[in-house]
């Protein structure tokens, strides 16, 4: 057993009312410079719509994360071999038109332009090559048009549904749709990390945060090929990869990062894991159907004397083992089971996970009266507006059973809410509810505080860096490790 500690993170779709405070937050801070224009480490899109950029999730198209043919796990995107000829052209990375050519205005024209009949308006320009621009897209471009067919239908997680599921998310009396905020997974099994010939991406030990030595990088660019989630991006100005580095300087002085500590909805909850690392080839390897749980079985139990052991033994500091004992991403994501990664099977074994979100049913009218025409306690999942199908493409590899067992328990919690708290809802339904969820009134209660009523110190359990321990081990000798790319087993780059 080879126990490492993970920066992990939860976000709660049911809670996220897409203001994009968090997205300006982030741009605030990191990417408002030259070069960095349009770059946004975090982004929230609309789904069902094509995100930022277009169709990033089409991995025929990006051939970004891994495959694994004939067992072993190989890069989609480039290989030593397919290195040489994509340096002038790499035919799956995406342009600044998959993007968008971020612009500004030229408001000092509002103030020097001659006298004349028309008021003066400050036109479009390009913030890369200062001509004036004609807009045609922008980060959130489908923003709250996910339910229309200009966008919606060509979202990629929509395979697999029928017409009449397909027509129900355009139609205008049935419009939904929700949000998904998106920074960098800091995922277990890198493949941006495993791309990189020179060995610039590594994945920090103490922590797991992924990060670019910017010294390193001779901008190949693979890396922004090989991520499937395109979080990695490339500064045209300083000619290096950049990408979200968690405000690591924020966490290593005990503050949440700036996406989160601005999260209006309070959707953000960060922790620590332990994780087996000796077991993520074996587990990356396995069935789409089973990567899911096989991805929640590297996540180890901190309180189990075995792995508190195998962890002091690998000199994980007992603060950190605290800090993991009261993870709220533990608890969603191992005990109660409800968050998921996003898009398992590209088998980079993501940190960050979703709870996905609950929607409304689709009613119908009969005899002018609203029917809903169900029968059981969990009707409203199968009948919601958003199938399930459509969340478990994007949550959980196609496979609907982690799906519907997330939202019953969510769907349960409200419940017995509601059993507690108005005469709607007997105490005997909702524990027949609680029961065929797979949840204790205890459980409810503690998921309830955790999503209704959590504190600061609830959402960010912070563990200490130790900065000084990892300085020392940064210029011994017998720590330095080599770095490697173009495949898990010969590396996936340096740890330090």
């Amino acid at each position: 057993m080879n126990v490492r500690s993970q920066i992990s993170m939860v976000f709660h779709l049911d809670k996220c009312i897409g203001c994009h405070t968090c997205s300006v937050a982030c741009k605030n801070v990191w990417t408002d410079r030259k070069g960095a224009e349009y770059m946004w480490w975090n982004n929230v899109e609309t789904k069902p719509g094509t995100g930022y950029p277009t169709l990033w999730e089409d991995q025929e198209e990006y051939q970004g994360g891994w495959e694994a043919p004939g067992g072993k796990l190989r890069l989609k995107s480039t290989s030593k071999q397919k290195l040489v000829f994509n340096i002038f052209h790499n035919p799956h990375m995406p342009s600044i038109d998959d993007y968008y050519e971020p612009w500004t205005y030229n408001y000092e024209h509002l103030f020097d332009a001659p006298a004349g009949d028309d008021q003066p308006v400050a036109r479009p320009i390009s913030q890369i090559t200062g001509e004036l621009v004609q807009i045609e897209s922008g980060p959130n471009w489908d923003d709250d048009l996910g339910g229309s067919p200009v966008y919606a239908a060509n979202d990629p997680n929509l395979e697999g549904l029928s017409e009449e599921q397909r027509s129900q998310l355009s139609s205008v009396e049935r419009l939904v749709y929700f949000y998904l905020p998106r920074i960098c997974n800091h995922c277990l099994n890198p493949s941006c990390v495993a791309s990189c010939p020179s060995g610039a991406l590594y994945k920090r030990g103490q922590d797991g945060i992924v990060l670019v030595d910017q010294n390193r990088c001779r901008a190949w660019r693979s890396c922004i090929a090989a991520c499937p989630y395109k979080k990695v991006y490339y500064n045209w100005f300083a000619g290096k990869a950049e990408k979200c580095i968690l405000c690591y300087p924020r966490l290593e002085t005990g503050q949440a990062p700036a996406c989160f500590h601005s999260c209006v909805g309070r959707i953000r909850y960060l922790g620590v894991l332990l994780y087996d690392a000796s077991r993520i080839e074996e587990m990356a390897l396995k069935k789409d159907a089973e990567l899911v749980e096989a991805h929640r079985s590297l996540i180890l139990d901190p309180h189990d004397p075995e792995v508190i052991s195998a962890a002091r033994a690998a000199g994980i500091d007992e603060a950190v083992l605290e800090s993991a004992r009261r993870s709220p991403v533990y608890k969603f994501v191992k005990e109660w089971k409800m968050a998921l990664p996003p898009h398992i099977e590209y088998r980079t074994m993501p940190m960050l996970f979703y709870v996905p979100p609950l929607s409304p049913v689709i009613s119908t009218r009969v005899n002018g009266m609203v029917d809903f025409d169900s029968t059981g306690f969990f009707h409203d999942i199968d009948e919601s507006r958003v199938p399930v199908r459509f969340l478990a493409n994007l949550f959980g590899a196609g496979e609907e059973r982690e799906m519907r067992y997330a939202l019953r328990k969510q769907m349960a919690v409200r419940w017995w809410r509601r059993a507690q708290t108005t005469s709607d809802v007997d105490r005997e339904t909702a524990l027949r509810m609680l029961a065929e969820a797979d949840c204790t009134p205890e459980q409810a209660e503690a998921i309830y505080q955790l999503t209704a009523l959590c504190t600061f110190q609830d959402r960010f359990v912070i563990p200490p860096m130790h900065r000084e321990e990892v300085i020392e081990k940064r210029h011994s000798p017998r720590q330095a490790q080599s770095s490697a790319g173009f495949g898990f087993t010969t590396g996936t780059g340096r740890s330090i």
